[in-house]
Order: C-alpha cells, then sequence, then structure tokens
C-alpha cells in the first residue's frame, strides 16, 4: 500500500475588484441572477452565471417546489438554458454566489456534487477546464477544472 495525497490548487481573492474585468463581470451577474431566486422553504438563494466561448452569458438562480425535490439548484439552471439557447458552443466560466434572507454569505458555498457532476460534462465537451468562481461578501474562490471541485470524478470513457 502507498499513501498518497490530492492537492486543490485554487485562487483567492479578497473582494471582487481583484478579479480580472471577464470574471467580475460574469461573478456581478451571478449576484444579478440570484434576484430571480424562489426560495421559499430555504430562504437560501443561489445564483449563477455562465459564460461560453462566444463570450455570451446566461444567467440561472435556484428554485424550490414544496414537491422537494422537484426543485432545481442555480448552477444547473444557468448550464442547461445555456446549452439549450446556445447548443455547441462549449462553456468557459462558471461564477456562483449564495445568500441568506438576501444577504450575501460571508464564505463562498460550494455547488452541490450533482451540480458538479453537470459541469463535468460540459467541460469534457469544451474538451478544456471549466473556469470555477465561487463568490461571497467576504473572500472570493477561483478554480480551475471541475476536477479541483471533486476529485476522482466520474467519467464515462
Amino acid at each position: 500500500m502507498e499513501k498518497k495525497t490530492l492537492t486543490i490548487p485554487y485562487e483567492e481573492y479578497a473582494s471582487i475588484e481583484e478579479l480580472g474585468e471577464a470574471d467580475r463581470t460574469l461573478l456581478e451577474a451571478a449576484v444579478d441572477a440570484m434576484k430571480g431566486s424562489y426560495a421559499p422553504y430555504s430562504h437560501f438563494n443561489v445564483g449563477a452565471a455562465v459564460r461560453l466561448a462566444d463570450g455570451t452569458v446566461v444567467k440561472g438562480a435556484n428554485q424550490e417546489n414544496a414537491a422537494y425535490p422537484s426543485g432545481l439548484c442555480a448552477e444547473r439552471t444557468a448550464m442547461f438554458a445555456a446549452s439549450a439557447q446556445n447548443p455547441g458552443v462549449p462553456f468557459e466560466a462558471i461564477a456562483v454566489v449564495c445568500a441568506r434572507n438576501g444577504s450575501l454569505m460571508l464564505n463562498p458555498g460550494s455547488p452541490c456534487g450533482a451540480c458538479r457532476q453537470v459541469m463535468a460534462q460540459y467541460e469534457r465537451l469544451a474538451m478544456k477546464p471549466l473556469r470555477i468562481i465561487l463568490g461571497s461578501g467576504g473572500p472570493i474562490l477561483a478554480f480551475t477544472g471541475v476536477e479541483s471541485l471533486m476529485p476522482l470524478i466520474f467519467n464515462d470513457l
């Protein structure tokens, strides 16, 4: 037996002002997307924005339903809309923000496993790593590639 360690590289920014223009615009779109969040049960609002290779930005927000688990996460809402509205256009980046009762969380939220798996599928279709930006009212984290968030990812190859 051999013990091994996984290392997860990421960037941490103190504020949105430290981001490059493209990432800042995407994160601002994710914050704006939260306006469409429907979270009457959890009061946990999530906004996401996907940037496509042609520069198009598609937004999504979490949608809850009384018949749990019939709702959908913001990340998948944005990714599915982006793919449906722009078939064949690769994804470049996704930004995600979370709020509780309308106030940004102090630390970044992280996509659920189902959202990570969907990100992995679109990353594979794009044949290049997806940039993932997790925003908050405090630090902002940026990852290159879904495997940074979900090591040993399921791959159907």
